[in-house]
């Protein structure tokens, strides 16, 4: 369960809008916990850097960034900090590269930082208005433009995040259902071989390519399982 989306909640502060609960409240907490008993990943997507570092500091299990990338390689606050993806090697969780052209591509991460707090400003404008949203932020869009970048603007993602977090701490996702504007080479989940060659030029090795596409997250739903099993035998 990712702890929150786009607004905050009382317990969980988002990435895109005001601080709630200064990371996580009590209940928060709460909440990570027994999702840890309960044996629920713990999604740390779309949250604010003092909630992945509540959740952190909370959790028991590893937790997981379903679709989330690199901060410092294009700073958007959907992505992550490294000094947050340096505490994934001790807590055995995973971050999970998203695909989504303006969260990876520099550029296009400028164009769209504010993108969450604009579609809200919208719709306290115009309501029930969908035409004129669409039409004020198509004339933004215009203005501000998604450029589509490319597969290798994902692999810089990887490098840097595998270089911070490790190579046991790096997935893929994708994130296909809820994006609008890919990079060319990775316009569906066909173009995934394109991918594991863009790795594989750089250095990467058929083990590390395996973990990357899926060994890490089926390590990490094992871990989530071990862990509620114990806190229940513990009971």
């Amino acid at each position: 369960m990712t702890l929150t989306h786009s607004d905050s909640l009382d317990w969980a502060d988002s990435c895109s809008d005001v601080s709630k609960a200064g990371g996580l409240s009590e209940f928060g907490v709460a909440v990570v916990q027994e999702m840890n008993r309960l044996g629920m990943m713990v999604d740390i997507s779309h949250v604010s850097p003092e909630t992945m570092q509540a959740a952190l500091d909370a959790s028991s299990a590893p937790v997981i960034f379903s679709h989330s990338s690199s901060r410092s390689v294009a700073d958007h606050p959907r992505n992550i900090p490294d000094d947050i993806l340096a505490q994934l090697s001790a807590n055995g969780g995973i971050a999970m590269v998203n695909f989504y052209s303006g969260f990876v591509v520099p550029e296009s991460a400028k164009n769209t930082r504010t993108m969450f707090e604009q579609t809200r400003q919208l719709r306290e404008k115009y309501g029930d208005d969908s035409e004129a949203i669409r039409r004020e932020s198509a004339a933004f869009r215009a203005k501000y433009p998604i450029l589509r970048g490319s597969v290798q603007d994902v692999a810089n993602h990887v490098d840097r995040m595998v270089e911070v977090a490790g190579i046991d701490h790096v997935g893929i996702g994708g994130d296909f259902d809820g994006i609008g504007v890919v990079p060319r080479q990775l316009e569906d989940v066909s173009m995934y071989p394109v991918l594991t060659q863009v790795l594989l030029d750089r250095g990467y090795s058929e083990q590390d390519i395996h973990k990357i596409m899926s060994a890490n997250i089926m390590r990490v739903m094992r871990q989530v399982e071990a862990v509620a099993q114990e806190l229940q035998a513990a009971e």
